[in-house]
């Protein structure tokens, strides 16, 4: 009789449930999509009934379609969009839709905070920077503008941690979640007394903080009757995705490191204690592994200024590619390689939506630079890529200098294309591993976390069950001649063009 581990992934676009069997193979997995809403400006929320009807219809629709019976489903476990502000009450209702990660509402109390906690002492304490993204933020705002939501609320929840108390009826959230709410005492794996009092908010308005593998308890009778799930699955706390991707993507000691490029981009590594850079480029996450932390740059749009690439100068490509029955993404990585390294000095700033790491700067746009009469497309194109990577590249030296770092896996779907895989190893100068599942990080780290907080794995090693590396990446001596210069001149026409942004 086989014995499994579901993860549920619940991201900002719709919950992703997938299966393992406990020696670390994917069986398979269904996704339940769920809509956000946009009602004004700077605003972004969902509904936390959507957050739970996605997990019930993705589990049946699992087990049915591979067959499992409910009884061998051992333990269930999450990854959960982190930085997000849901008020429950007693029972663990919902009162509100949840104001998440990209709501920007609450400027004014960012700012009423820095009045009281200077900015490099806020980022010392919590390993992040005083913005609207983060939760104190978004409470701090609930507070002034929805007294009577404030006033009845019994805990702020973020998306797993909502899930976990439907499962279960209990109210806990784990480090990192913790980590995401910018009220947190990084090195002391607490709330933050200090912030939480020049906040104003009521600190028992936030939950228990327990580790990512705490064992919950298993489920109520309504909730398997709801989900399809026995009474005596087990459910264990999980992590944010960002921290679960850690794990999945094998960071889980110092030396490690991972980068995933998506639509936004971060690197990410591991460390035996809070990384804090002097001028605040990089942020600081507690790790899903006690203990441990996860130093992480995180770029606003990486894979994003690509599809943009893709939709305003390629269009002959994606015509060629329809009828060709391939994607255009296939021959926009085919040009790129065609042309040489370093594009003829054509820089690319890929800032189309402000920027976060390294340069926190919401103004800055995209840049072509050095175009002259006999540029080509193809060179445009290798610089957009090169000027994504290089981003990722400061990001990735600034992590250097505090962890060493030997190698790094890339993960996400631009991490298939041969093009990026090499482009990374040149900017980033190190060794690059490409696995077989790109896109099952933060699946694959909350089921690690699940199995350790059950006793199924031993420890967090269990996860080289999981990723199995299919590529190896080394850079090109050559290459570090040609884009050492580039990079200075990277860094250059930013800093230039910082005061006209």
């Amino acid at each position: 009789m086989k014995e499994y581990i579901l993860a549920h992934d619940l991201g900002t676009s719709g919950n992703k449930a997938t299966l393992f069997s406990t020696d670390g193979c994917l069986i398979g997995s269904m996704t339940a999509s769920y809509p956000v809403y946009y009602d004004q400006t700077l605003y972004a929320e969902q509904n936390a009934e959507d957050w739970w009807q996605a997990v019930c219809s993705s589990t049946k629709r699992l087990m049915a379609e591979y067959g499992v019976d409910p009884a061998d489903i051992k333990v269930v476990s999450f990854s959960g969009q982190m930085m997000g502000c849901l008020p429950v009450d007693k029972t663990g209702k919902a009162l509100r839709r949840s104001i998440i990660w990209a709501d920007q509402r609450s400027k004014k109390e960012a700012a009423r905070l820095a009045e009281k906690i200077e900015d490099a002492h806020f980022y010392h304490i919590s390993g992040h920077r005083n913005t609207p993204s983060y939760g104190i933020q978004k409470i701090m705002w609930l507070m002034r503008h929805e007294p009577e939501i404030y006033s009845s609320t019994y805990k702020f929840l973020n998306a797993k941690d909502y899930i976990v108390c439907r499962l279960t009826g209990k109210f806990y959230t784990d480090y990192s979640d913790a980590n995401s709410m910018g009220c947190f005492d990084l090195a002391g794996l607490k709330w933050s007394d200090e912030i939480i009092a020049a906040s104003g908010i009521d600190g028992d308005k936030l939950p228990e903080i327990v580790p990512s593998t705490k064992l919950i308890g298993t489920l109520t009778k309504e909730a398997s009757e709801e989900t399809g799930l026995a009474c005596e699955t087990k459910v264990v706390m999980g992590a944010g995705d960002g921290v679960a991707a850690n794990v999945g993507a094998g960071s889980i000691a110092p030396g490690k490191a991972y980068c995933c490029l998506g639509t936004s981009a971060w690197v990410a590594a591991t460390s035996e204690k809070p990384v804090f850079d002097e001028e605040r480029r990089i942020v600081c996450w507690a790790h899903a592994v006690p203990g441990l932390y996860s130093p992480n740059g995180t770029m606003q749009y990486a894979g994003g200024s690509y599809q943009w690439m893709n939709k305003v100068l390629c269009k002959e490509e994606n015509l060629l590619a329809e009828r060709e029955g391939k994607t255009s993404y296939e021959l926009i990585n085919g040009e790129i390689e065609s042309c040489e390294k370093g594009a003829d000095g054509v820089i690319f700033l890929p800032y189309l939506m402000g920027e976060r790491a390294p340069r926190w700067n919401p103004d800055a746009t995209g840049v072509f630079f050095g175009l002259k009469e006999s540029t080509t497309k193809e060179q445009m194109l290798r610089s957009v890529l090169e000027g994504i990577v290089m981003n990722l590249g400061i990001c990735f030296d600034i992590l250097q200098r505090e962890v060493p770092i030997s190698e790094i896996l890339l993960i996400g779907g631009a991490a298939r294309s041969h093009a990026w895989q090499t482009t990374a190893a040149d900017i980033f100068d190190t060794t690059v591993l490409v696995p077989q599942y790109l896109e099952e990080a933060n699946s694959m780290g909350a089921a690690v976390i699940a199995g350790v907080g059950c006793g199924i794995y031993s420890d967090f090693t269990a996860i080289d069950r999981f990723v199995r590396n299919t590529e190896q990446i080394e850079p090109d001596p050559e290459a570090r001649k040609i884009y050492a210069p580039i990079r200075e001149k990277y860094e250059n026409l930013y800093q230039a063009l910082k005061p006209l942004f």
